[in-house]
């Protein structure tokens, strides 16, 4: 079976000839520059034969298109340095607007790259984060900060978001456009329980996801919520359109792949603890994981994936064993 194949089955709730397999990791070096993010990335699927890439940009794209300014850190094991945030202050929501939209073009025109050159046979999904982790990120991550200033001042950091949400929607429109066959939507670090309860979050921040999710073009026929952090309101994911759920089951207080899937009705995707065993090993501990997994859901309707973004520094060794455990 084709990767595709696998993907879809996994999708539909059904058990392949094996769970479809995937990982991602930034390369911090390569994210500057859309054609070698492209070709790393094209060179990572191939090097471990993932049946799905989930494509990884700069995580601060999305903050730099609406005015943060970022460096490259020059190293292989940093992420991008901040140097002015866009939302310095309470007034600052008002002016919040799309000023550099090339740091989204140039997402588009990677993963139009890495999907014209894998082809149709390997799904590639767009990373996009959703409008309130964008906010965290303008404001220099302060999660506190953000959470805070909507609650207290809805009317001013509302707009704002219905911003953001609506640039988010063209983007991942446009990644559609160039291949992509659907997104990964990412809720990083707001959809914990310590972060915000489950009624104020559908309150003040579900209405921004839904502009974007609910207008997602047909032809995304895949597309995954990736939901972040500890502790996690997992209820939302029946309020927010996917067709596969993503988390860390080995984060506190999260449920574990069974109980995920039956939460949210739908396919799961994860198992892999991406801090500790991808990152440690050895391998036969990764492959003990990863048949876990499809033990504990009888491969039905799983996606085998790290909880989130693998660290730089794992071994190619590890990141192999995921596709030896299944395949075997």
């Amino acid at each position: 079976m084709t990767g595709r194949e696998r993907v879809a089955a996994a999708l539909t709730m059904a058990v392949a000839d094996h769970p479809p397999v995937g990982a991602w990791g930034h390369t911090y070096r390569e994210e500057w520059s859309p054609e070698a993010l492209a070709a790393v990335t094209v060179e990572r699927a191939r090097q471990y034969g993932w049946d799905f890439v989930k494509f990884q940009p700069r995580a601060s794209c999305f903050a730099e298109a609406f005015g943060s300014v970022y460096h490259p850190s020059g190293h292989r094991l940093r992420g991008p340095i901040l140097i002015k945030a866009a939302v310095p202050d309470l007034d600052a929501w008002t002016s919040v607007q799309l000023v550099e939209p090339k740091a989204l073009d140039d997402q588009v025109a990677s993963i139009g790259m890495v999907a014209l050159e894998l082809g149709p046979e390997v799904p590639v999904i767009q990373t996009v984060f959703s409008p309130i982790t964008v906010g965290g990120y303008l404001v220099g991550k302060s999660q506190s900060r953000v959470v805070r200033e909507l609650r207290k001042h809805p009317e001013i950091v509302g707009p704002a978001l219905e911003r953001i949400a609506e640039a988010l929607l063209d983007f991942s429109k446009r990644s559609v456009e160039a291949g992509a066959a659907g997104i990964f939507y990412a809720i990083s670090g707001y959809a914990g329980r310590s972060v915000m309860k489950e009624d104020l979050y559908r309150d003040l921040v579900l209405p921004y996801d839904l502009v974007v999710l609910q207008g997602l073009p047909r032809d995304a026929w895949f597309n995954v919520l990736h939901l972040c952090g500890s502790n996690l309101n997992f209820g939302l994911a029946g309020d927010l359109p996917a067709h596969a759920v993503s988390w860390s089951i080995h984060n506190q207080g999260n449920p574990s792949l069974a109980e995920g899937r039956e939460i949210a009705g739908r396919a799961v995707m994860g198992g892999l603890s991406q801090r500790a065993t991808l990152v440690y090993g050895p391998p036969p501990k990764i492959e003990a994981e990863a048949r876990r997994a499809i033990e504990e859901t009888g491969g039905r309707g799983l996606l085998i994936a790290p909880g989130c973004s693998v660290p730089p520094r794992v071994r190619d060794t590890n990141l192999a064993a995921m596709v030896t455990a299944v395949a075997a």
